[in-house]
């Protein structure tokens, strides 16, 4: 009866806030990403072919493990900082530093059923004035992800468009036209905001969105702040990038061109880690090995390059992602 119980707990867990998780719950949802990661781990090493394994892992250069340590490193410092300013904007309330901190901390965690933005607005909802004002927040965060990672992206798209790469064009095409007609649509209907404020239904959902990109046009035009708000991001997904790059370096002695290894980085995060549940466990493993393979990277070589990356960038901030966690509970208990 335990045996059934504890699934069905489980699951009531997914409806409840992340702050009310016990031990149990945490230990639980561990196992559950841990148990996503072996899976797609285990499905990509099958399609790659143990052979093929064994050739990369024969002669590895260790050296460059440390060296993608310090990536991930710049990578939590820098959305710490993305972080802190725009969470700060227009606020009157705004969180400490080491508040900021732990909030990181924790929204990178696999123990999160819904992934790090539902935390994240957990706890803003409970500084801010308004709950309006918490979710334009947390949906601003997730926009500044993508305005600073899709134009990079295109740039690189682009690039191997004009170089006539062998990578095929229906993987670099919808970066190179998707971004410039998102970004356009964008523009256009924020010239009709007014249409979609105080809306029910999508137009709703619509307008929201729109209030959080007007949000992040705010603090751009606020100088300093929207500068900080811009290195911080960049310095995240330069800094995560870099960790994966290395990774690659361990297992695959030739260089991969910068243009196709930043599509394929891209690709293999068409949601970002604090949107994806339990941190991405099992679906970046699934996905990034063969995005990479796309770019003309061995499927082996991805496979264990993303395994390393995943290390760094999943398994090792557990740690810290539940020390932040506890301090944000023992906070806002």
């Amino acid at each position: 009866m335990r045996s059934l119980l504890h699934p069905l707990r489980l699951l009531a867990a997914l409806r409840s806030r992340h702050l009310e998780y016990g031990r149990r719950h945490i230990a639980a949802f561990v196992g559950l990403g841990a148990l996503l990661a072996c899976a797609a781990l285990g499905g990509v090493a099958w399609a790659a072919g143990s052979d093929r394994i064994g050739d990369f892992l024969s002669r590895p250069a260790w050296i460059w493990f440390p060296i993608a340590l310090g990536g991930e490193l710049v990578a939590y410092l820098g959305y710490t900082l993305a972080f802190h300013e725009v969470t700060r904007i227009e606020s009157k309330t705004r969180l400490r530093f080491l508040e900021t901190v732990a909030l990181v901390a924790a929204g990178f965690g696999m123990f999160l059923a819904r992934g790090g933005f539902a935390v994240d607005h957990e706890i803003l909802e409970r500084r801010c004035d308004d709950r309006s004002e918490a979710r334009l927040r947390v949906m601003g965060l997730g926009m500044l992800e993508y305005v600073i990672l899709a134009p990079a992206t295109c740039a690189a798209a682009c690039v191997l468009l004009v170089r006539h790469s062998t990578i095929p064009t229906g993987f670099t095409m919808p970066w190179a036209i998707g971004v410039p007609a998102g970004f356009l649509l964008a523009f256009a209907l924020m010239l009709r905001r007014g249409w979609f404020s105080g809306s029910d239904g999508w137009r709703g959902h619509v307008g929201t969105a729109l209030d959080a990109l007007g949000l992040l046009d705010r603090l751009a035009r606020r100088g300093a702040a929207g500068l900080r708000a811009a290195v911080g991001m960049a310095l995240y997904w330069a800094g995560d990038a870099f960790c994966l790059w290395a990774c690659l370096h361990v297992f695959f002695g030739r260089e991969l061109p910068i243009a196709a290894f930043v599509v394929g980085y891209a690709t293999g995060y068409a949601l970002s880690r604090r949107t994806l549940p339990l941190a991405g466990a099992g679906v970046v493993e699934a996905l990034l090995p063969f995005a990479l393979l796309w770019v003309s990277l061995p499927l082996a070589a991805g496979m264990l390059a993303v395994l390393m990356y995943r290390v760094l960038n999943l398994w090792l901030p557990l740690l810290p992602a539940m020390v932040g966690f506890r301090h944000l509970r023992a906070t806002h208990a």
